[in-house]
């Protein structure tokens, strides 16, 4: 599969939007039945999402359904059922009994949103609950708020440790959650990046003009690339010299778990096709 850089949130009850969604830039849209979608309007917001589906899309497109065990998730459930959905997003996760119990019902591939305290205790259990558990990720905004705190210092701890969760499981790197001041670019990107470096892959966006900073931070560029080539290629000439290390042409120590990373950077501009060739040097 082709690796997932911007999620694009599209609002259920907006069809017009959803199809608009679909024809863009994103690598993969979430119609969201939940926290976009009010409560008069779920059942239209249902009828859409099950339109979009039918019809087919270009890429594809996960459903973030409400809490199962409130009040609108069985009806999105059942709304799903036998529908040619990529995945489902299940929003404010807590007991894995709940998500085997989803995971069981759609057969659909499933990323756990933890959004509490409680959820980001049991991490580790839900990212194990179901053979179907795609990957997990951190609903910042509702998880701070049920923190009572505020800044980026306990949300890093809570990244983390959701990050370890997900690699000892097996799992795909965690998704970031969204940026939401649509203004701040630069921020965006500042964001993204450390997201990055931090071990995720691929943003949550919730407006189309979010995609191609997102994009751009998840791709590797052509130096970078070369880079890695480089260095793979001096390494290999160092191993049939008889030697497992080296010091490349910048001083930089260089032995196979170095390698390692340049073999991620490759395998990654591999599986992203030509994309990378439109980033900046």
């Amino acid at each position: 599969m082709t690796p997932v850089r911007s999620w694009l949130y599209a609002p259920g009850d907006r069809p017009e939007l959803l199809a608009k969604a679909v024809r863009g830039r994103a690598d993969a849209v979430v119609v969201d039945l939940e926290d976009a979608v009010s409560p008069s309007r779920k059942a239209e917001a249902r009828a859409s999402a099950r339109e979009l589906l039918l019809a087919g899309s270009p890429v594809p497109v996960w459903v973030r359904v409400n809490d199962p065990l409130g009040p609108w998730g069985e009806a999105d459930l059942d709304a799903l059922d036998g529908l040619p959905v990529t995945g489902v997003r299940l929003p404010k996760c807590e007991d894995p009994s709940v998500v085997r119990q989803v995971g069981y019902r759609l057969g659909r591939p499933m990323q756990l949103l933890l959004e509490s305290a409680a959820g980001l205790e049991r991490a580790g259990d839900l990212a194990r609950a179901h053979p179907r558990v795609a990957g997990i990720g951190l609903g910042e905004a509702d998880l701070a708020a049920d923190l009572r705190t505020v800044g980026e210092e306990t949300l890093s701890g809570c990244r983390f440790r959701v990050l370890l969760a997900a690699r000892a499981a097996g799992l795909p790197a965690p998704v970031q959650s969204v940026w939401t001041d649509l203004r701040d670019a630069d921020g965006l990107r500042a964001s993204t990046e450390r997201a990055r470096d931090a071990g995720f892959f691929g943003r949550s966006v919730i407006h189309p003009s979010q995609v191609d900073v997102v994009n751009a931070v998840f791709t590797p560029t052509p130096r970078q690339v070369a880079a890695a080539r480089e260095l793979l290629d001096a390494l290999d000439a160092a191993e049939r010299d008889g030697r497992s290390a080296l010091v490349d042409r910048n001083g930089r120590f260089v032995d196979p778990a170095v390698a390692e990373g340049a073999r991620h950077t490759l395998a990654l501009a591999d599986r992203l096709g030509d994309a990378y060739d439109k980033e900046e040097t």
